[in-house]
């Protein structure tokens, strides 16, 4: 469950008669516990309890339901409970039905309220669902509640109005949904003279049957599109004659509205209760779009990105800077006055802005340093002069584009109130500008010098319609001096793999002309190229969240020499790290940010995380594409290792069509003799037998044992069915191999040797690369990499930290799995020069891993990596292997992955010029 669904079950759960009895179960079933959960505390069976009455679930919680006026005394009672420490609970509860009181007994924080408003705290218990973003939940309750009701509210209407969710008439629906978020922020915020006037006049003038709302809130919404000066000529009811002008658009148009139910009606009130004070709209915009989305729905709550994450890429990008400046200008009027204007000229474009955002919360932030500035100059108080319309954005979604326009709208009525005074705010927030700032299009085939020209010379357009910007908008400029453009965001990711066939043509129309290996891109990389394209012509300064796959692997040399080639380098970096939203037990994408730019400082800004979670910040002259402190560099592809460690092959390929490979129950069906068994059977391991444990076996025969089995029938036919697949062959080299079917098509081993395992794709949740040793005499299949006959040293480089990093950056990803290579991961592997003790040492390691998992037999690697069951002794071999190793190359562990990475590539560089130079020496020798 999210929280939003989980908010929904809970204020269900506070609207009942209270049931003393069912209280505890049903409190567990709304944080998602299952009914057998339920059943098995009922009977007692789970139920942990050393109080008569309670309820106490193992590592969650212990509840009691008392009597009127006992609640402080039963939650003290609990407290002192040996069960409640003996079985780790993290909460414990006492109501009375009257009053509710809850404490974290983790953090000590409580909870102390009425009983029926005990849903406003929901988000203090979401621990019990597995959700730990509970601090930014916990914040923004209210967007929560806001969300789910008005989720019930649409989800009504579209089934009493099924024609208003059909294609041709989903946008009246969206513009109907915003039309009502703007109306419950404006009736409690005095914006429509007063508190509450929208929803007590639907519930006063429409019927309890519902018969007419939809009548009524059609003639306030009429009153809100008709200046007061007509409003003789409209005749407009004397209840709706009380609403102001609103203007903007947001109410132009058609005012049909869709028919409600009773059910509807009562949801409609309900929402209109709440208190829309405390709406936050960096937030609420990207939960609020989900409601009008089908194929989002299912994810309604989960769309919320921090206000910390979104500051990771504003910061660096320009904020920090005027901060600095700020604390640099101190009480200087001038100086001050001077950061003002130049705060006024600052647009900042989102191109992919979804519901606003980042738009959002920049325009915030800049706000709040504009209300420093006018402090220490002595004129608060003063009219902002930072235009809404400097905040730009493309979104491809209509609704979202309505929701990003009326999240800035709020904003700035939000900031007036807080810098300004209501009196003030309130005096010049109506009616609405009909100029519109954001466009709804393609940002990938819309100009965006038209959206956001250098200066103020461009073309001027005014939308009809503050909230439905028709498609082909494409120039929208508003008067401004040509000040510093910013462009921002959190474009679609979408590997090649996933993406449309429209999406493949966005890219093909950036790219075509610039390189033929544009298919293997992710979908952000347009964002990336039309920023460089856009900065060559502009003062602009531009800073993305993506994949980090744009900056590993096969992506590098295709996407950042274009970049480059265009003038920019990166200016500011954050290294892989988890981009989180509400979802329960997420685990979220891993991402990068990146800034670029053509007038980049001489100092850049490289953010990581360290080995224990903390974030570190290193300024360094230049990052690379792999965003790594260093030269700008590409590791290419190597046919043998540049360092002096063992060569790695692919396993061998069968070119069979199946028939040399053998399930167990085929081996049996051909009730072969012992002897005859040795001689041609052997265990096959490819990625999936070695990691999953699966047993599977392949005919192996030796040319000199060729002739003992032409008389076994089944196996002759097997031969003669891959001796017709190899003649069918169109490829000449595969037809030369029908005169030997009873061999694999490419054989790398005899059959006899010691081999070390690499799969050539596994799960990146793991923390280590699976490398095993196999049982001697067992066959590596093309699907996995093999080392044969290598000393055990060899493994424990391929299972360290270390390689993961490596293969992680300069190999990429298939989807979302590691993808091995000899050439790219192995052969290009910087190791030093290793001494006899080293690679002893090292062996002891691998020789320690192994034996750790052979502790857990029958256990698979797919079982032992498993990152939430590792277990401890395979942890901690897998540690003494890392600083070991870690130590061979700077003498201690390395803080993170970054310096491990900076280590690597240093090592590399030299590496690689040292033996070029070898190697043309050589040549001018012979």
């Amino acid at each position: 469950m999210n929280a939003v669904e989980i908010e929904q079950e809970i204020s269900r759960l506070a609207e009942q008669p209270f049931d003393p009895v069912e209280f505890p179960y049903a409190f567990l079933e709304a944080f998602g516990n299952k009914a057998t959960t339920i059943n098995r505390l009922k009977s007692g069976n789970s139920n942990k309890t050393d109080i008569k009455g309670a309820v106490l679930q193992q590592s969650n919680i212990h509840i009691k339901v008392c009597t009127a006026g006992e609640v402080l005394k039963t939650l003290e009672m609990l407290k002192n409970s040996p069960a409640t420490v003996r079985q780790k609970a993290k909460f414990i509860l006492a109501t009375d039905g009257e009053e509710f009181q809850a404490e974290n007994i983790i953090s000590g924080e409580t909870v102390a309220c009425d009983y029926k408003d005990f849903p406003d705290h929901f988000g203090f218990f979401l621990p019990l669902a597995g959700i730990t973003t509970v601090k930014q939940i916990s914040e923004n309750a209210f967007d929560i509640r806001a969300t789910s009701r008005l989720n019930r509210l649409y989800v009504e209407l579209l089934k009493d109005n099924p024609d208003w969710g059909t294609a041709e008439r989903r946008p009246d629906m969206n513009h109907f949904m915003a039309r009502l978020i703007f109306c419950f922020f404006a009736e409690d915020t005095d914006i429509f003279n007063g508190i509450g006037l929208f929803t007590d006049t639907i519930e006063q003038m429409s019927a309890k049957d519902s018969s007419n709302t939809h009548e009524v809130i059609s003639e306030i919404f009429r009153a809100m599109n008709t200046k007061i000066e007509d409003r003789k000529i409209a005749k407009l009811p004397r209840w709706a004659d009380t609403f102001p002008y609103v203007n903007g658009g947001l109410f132009s148009g058609s005012t049909e509205t869709p028919r409600f139910s009773k059910i509807a009606r009562s949801y409609l009130l309900h929402v209109g209760k709440l208190d829309w004070k405390k709406i936050n709209p960096d937030i609420f915009g990207s939960m609020i779009q989900a409601v009008a989305e089908d194929e989002e729905r299912g994810a309604l709550g989960m769309h919320y990105t921090s206000v910390p994450n979104i500051l990771k890429v504003l910061n660096p990008l320009f904020l920090d800077e005027l901060r600095a400046k700020l604390k640099e200008a101190g009480d200087n009027p001038r100086t001050l006055l001077n950061l003002r204007k130049r705060l006024a000229r600052i647009r900042v474009f989102d191109p992919a802005c979804g519901s606003g955002n980042f738009l959002v919360i920049a325009y915030k932030e800049m706000r709040a340093i504009e209300a420093e500035i006018n402090k220490r100059r002595g004129e608060t108080g003063l009219r902002t002069e930072i235009p809404l319309t400097n905040f730009r954005g493309i979104e491809m979604r209509d609704f979202s584009a309505e929701i990003a326009r009326l999240a800035l709208i709020i904003a700035e009525y939000q900031c007036d109130v807080l810098y300004r005074g209501p009196k003030l705010a309130l005096a010049e927030f109506l009616p609405l500008d009909n100029q519109n700032w954001i466009t709804c299009g393609n940002a990938l085939r819309l100009d965006w010098l038209s959206l956001c020209p250098p200066t103020g010379t461009g073309v001027k357009l005014y939308s009809d319609d503050l909230i439905n910007t028709p498609l082909v908008q494409a120039q929208i400029d508003f008067q401004n001096e040509g000040g510093e453009t910013f462009i921002c965001g959190n474009p679609p990711y979408l590997g090649s793999t996933w993406q449309s066939e429209e999406q493949k043509l966005d890219l093909k129309a950036i790219f075509g002309h610039r390189t033929k290996n544009w298919k293997s891109l992710d979908y952000v990389a347009g964002w990336f190229m039309k920023a460089a394209d856009y900065g060559i012509k502009t003062n602009a300064v531009s800073a993305f969240v993506s994949t980090n796959s744009i900056c590993q692997g096969q992506q590098v040399p295709i996407l950042w020499p274009l970049i480059f080639k265009a003038g920019h380098e990166i200016l500011f970096a954050h290294t892989s790290f988890k981009w989180t939203n509400l979802a329960s037990h997420n685990a979220g994408v891993t991402v990068v940010i990146v800034g670029i730019s053509n007038h980049a400082s001489k100092v850049r800004q490289l953010f990581s995380l360290m080995d224990d979670g903390q974030s570190l910040l290193k300024e360094v002259e230049n990052i690379n594409a792999y965003l790594v402190s260093g030269n700008n560099i590409v590791v290419h592809k190597s046919s043998v290792p540049i360092s002096q460690i063992d060569r790695m092959d692919k396993g061998s390929t069968p070119i069979d069509d199946g028939n040399l490979m053998l399930e167990k129950y085929e081996l049996l069906s051909l009730e072969l003799k012992e002897d005859i068994y040795n001689q041609i059977v052997k265990r096959v391991y490819g990625s999936a037998e070695f990691i999953r444990g699966l047993e599977r076996y392949c005919i192996w025969i030796a040319d000199q044992y060729i002739v003992n089995h032409n008389n076994a029938p089944k196996i002759v036919d097997r031969f003669n069915k891959i001796k017709e697949i190899r003649i069918k062959s169109p490829r000449a080299t595969t037809n030369k191999l029908a005169n030997i079917p009873h061999r694999f098509g490419e054989v790398r081993q005899e059959g006899h040797e010691r081999v070390i395992i690499i799969p050539s794709v596994s799960s990146e949740t793991r923390s280590y690369l699976p490398v095993g040793l196999l049982p001697e005499g067992s066959i590596v299949t093309n699907l996995a990499f093999a080392l044969y006959d290598a000393p055990l040293w060899n493994m424990a480089l391929i299972a360290s930290r270390l390689h993961l990093v490596w293969i992680t950056t300069v190999c990429g990803k298939l989807k979302t799995d590691f993808r091995y290579s000899n050439t790219m991961g192995w052969n290009t592997f910087p190791v030093p020069q290793l001494t006899e003790k080293n690679k002893a040492d090292l062996t002891r390691r691998a020789e320690d891993i192994l034996l750790a998992r052979e502790a857990h037999f029958p256990a698979t690697i797919a079982d032992l990596y498993d990152p939430d069951k590792m277990p401890e002794n395979l942890r901690h071999a897998h540690e003494r292997n890392d600083e070991v190793l870690e130590r061979i190359y700077i003498g201690r562990r390395f803080k993170n992955d970054s310096e491990r990475l900076e280590k690597l590539f240093d090592l590399y560089i030299k590496m690689t010029s040292r033996n070029n130079r070898a190697s043309n020496s050589g040549k001018k020798a012979s």
